[in-house]
């Protein structure tokens, strides 16, 4: 039975990026005889050739291309162990993986953390944005410990927590048409045309569905990704925006904005947080998600007023 020694998979990786073992040994400061051993051994080890030698150099072998694929795969693991175990060492103890969406982290996330870190000054959570979709499929996939997304995305296989709830608002520049009133229903939106998130963003899925079971097409004047991005297209005339007024309440004020409540059922939206399994998460993202649930609101959050 062979036995994976990393010093050889890191090896074999150089030398099919490199193209040559001489040029493998040369930014490995080693000799080439030796690489070659390493190699040679690994090759009798699992009964077949791994490298195709010509006067060119060497090229993997279809057994060698899925040695490299995994290879790297490794490395990059024992890579990321040795920094986590390092991490150690220098008073850290533990991390976290996180993922959330755009609306999570501008909602109430970052005042989540700062109440974390100051219970727990020596975790370290690692927060990385994705659109609620791949949020999901990230924590199935094993590239998170924890996710914060919205409630709609497929979660089969996946713990799910209920989270918080916000809420989506029209936001109009002030001398908009729509400007005077108090709350809205989107079908009054639809004439109008539209700033989007990401075209992949929830919202924006939704909102096209929607319309097209209306038998309308939303009219994206064009796609952004940033809030504040949004919120000054709004300002400076080219469309109106449908984003949640937690968010939107920021800049109604500076920017001269009008942020309508939607009424539509679907307006009010759900966050989750997902795991693989809430007993089989380390001592760090446990308490991590404890703190996420007792931050939780006692009761649900009323309907919003306008801004």
């Amino acid at each position: 039975m062979w036995k994976v020694d990393p010093m050889s998979l890191h090896l074999f990786v150089v030398v099919c990026e490199q193209g040559s073992i001489a040029q493998a040994a040369q930014r490995e400061a080693m000799s080439a005889a030796a690489i070659s051993k390493r190699i040679a051994d690994i090759e009798k080890d699992i009964g077949t050739p791994l490298l195709s030698r010509s006067q060119r150099g060497v090229v993997p072998t279809a057994a060698g291309e899925v040695l490299l694929r995994n290879a790297r795969s490794l490395t990059s693991q024992i890579n990321k162990l040795q920094c986590e175990l390092s991490e150690y060492a220098s008073g850290i103890q533990g991390h976290v993986r996180l993922l959330a969406n755009v609306s999570a982290i501008s909602e109430f996330v970052p005042e989540d953390l700062t109440a974390f870190f100051k219970k727990y000054e020596r975790i370290r959570v690692d927060l990385e944005e994705r659109v609620s979709p791949e949020i999901a499929q990230g924590v199935a996939d094993g590239a998170a410990d924890l996710g914060i997304c919205r409630d709609f995305v497929p979660t089969e296989g996946l713990q799910v927590i209920p989270y918080r709830t916000d809420h989506f608002a029209v936001v109009v520049h002030d001398a908009h048409p729509l400007a005077g009133r108090t709350s809205l229903r989107f079908d009054e939106t639809l004439h109008y045309d539209q700033i989007g998130l990401s075209p992949n963003a929830s919202v924006n899925v939704l909102m096209t569905r929607i319309a097209a079971e209306q038998g309308v097409e939303l009219r994206y004047r064009t796609h952004i990704t940033t809030f504040d991005a949004a919120c000054r297209f709004v300002q400076a005339g080219l469309a109106v925006a449908v984003l949640p007024i937690e968010v939107a309440c920021r800049y109604t004020a500076a920017y001269g904005l009008k942020a309508i409540p939607l009424e539509d059922a679907w307006a009010t939206r759900r966050f989750i947080i997902c795991c693989r399994r809430s007993d089989s998460l380390s001592i760090p993202a446990r308490r991590l998600l404890d703190h996420l649930i007792e931050r939780m609101p006692a009761s649900p959050a009323a309907r919003p007023r306008s801004y």
